[in-house]
């Protein structure tokens, strides 16, 4: 490919990066036109890709800002984004287990794991009214089942009735500074995860709390699995939450980057997951 070609196609890109993370309308774009630039970048895998169907998707509605209703909840980050990729590239962590997860947001990864690693269960949660109202349209939007009940005990292999290819799928308002053990204790988590959620001193602290309760939460059982992504922004915000998981008692190892790049991210962002050991 010619560099003005070249050029031309990186363009086109950008244009669709541009408007596919702005939500706006796409279809004034010129997809013929793109189809034809990376038909003709000779990238055997991009001409899997435009051959091939893409399987499962996500439907997603979110907001346009980066803070509305006072939240950040409602956009989708990088390391939710980023921890979804590696769902998908590693769905055997999460293949017929209780997913719950802190501080779901706008719910990309949690729809993308309940769509592509067949969870058992899968609990969103949050705090703020607005992001629950638009987590229960965006888990509906994708054809997944609402529980309407978010404190019913999670059914174990046995007592479930549904299609085993489609989670129990619930949406909890959870408080991470007042929810007690017994109230985590009841969601029965497998595996608990969190994205984005490392963005100030505060919520730190309130996210450690958490982690501490839900290691306690299980005395007769083994202790959740956990991942927690973030990107880093601010390297001492991470160095305190590495340092009060040290004083909770909760070792950590990071996980090793992986190749799956499905989304369109900020390539520069230095994105990380850690794995917990409460």
């Amino acid at each position: 490919m010619a560099p003005e070609e070249s050029a031309e196609a990186t363009r086109l890109l950008r244009s669709f990066e541009r408007r596919f993370l702005a939500a706006r309308a796409l279809r004034s774009f010129p997809w013929q036109s793109l189809e034809e630039k990376l038909r003709d970048s000779g990238s055997e895998l991009l001409l899997d890709v435009l051959q091939k169907p893409s399987g499962n998707s996500v439907t997603l509605s979110e907001s346009t800002a980066i803070i509305s209703h006072g939240t950040t909840g409602l956009v989708t980050w990088n390391a939710a984004l980023y921890l979804a990729e590696w769902a998908i590239e590693n769905p055997v962590a999460f293949t017929h287990r209780t997913v719950l997860e802190l501080g779901s947001g706008a719910g990309l990864t949690g729809l993308a794991i309940c769509k592509m690693c067949r969870p058992r269960a899968y609990i969103f949660s949050d705090y703020h009214s607005r992001v629950l109202e638009q987590l229960r349209q965006n888990v509906l939007l994708n054809s997944l089942s609402l529980e309407p009940d978010a404190t019913t005990p999670v059914q174990h292999p046995g007592h479930n009735t549904r299609n085993s290819e489609s989670p129990r799928v619930t949406v909890a308002q959870l408080d991470w500074d007042t929810v007690t053990a017994p109230q985590l204790a009841a969601f029965q988590p497998d595996v608990v995860i969190a994205a984005d959620v490392l963005y100030c001193p505060e919520t730190v602290l309130s996210l450690v709390g958490v982690l501490q309760r839900l290691s306690a939460c299980r005395k007769d059982q083994q202790a959740p699995d956990a991942y927690v992504a973030f990107t880093i922004r601010n390297p001492e915000t991470c160095q305190l939450f590495t340092t009060e998981m040290g004083r909770a008692g909760i070792s950590w190892e990071a996980v090793p980057r992986h190749d799956q790049k499905l989304f369109p991210y900020e390539e520069h962002s230095e994105t990380a997951i850690l794995k917990l050991t409460l």
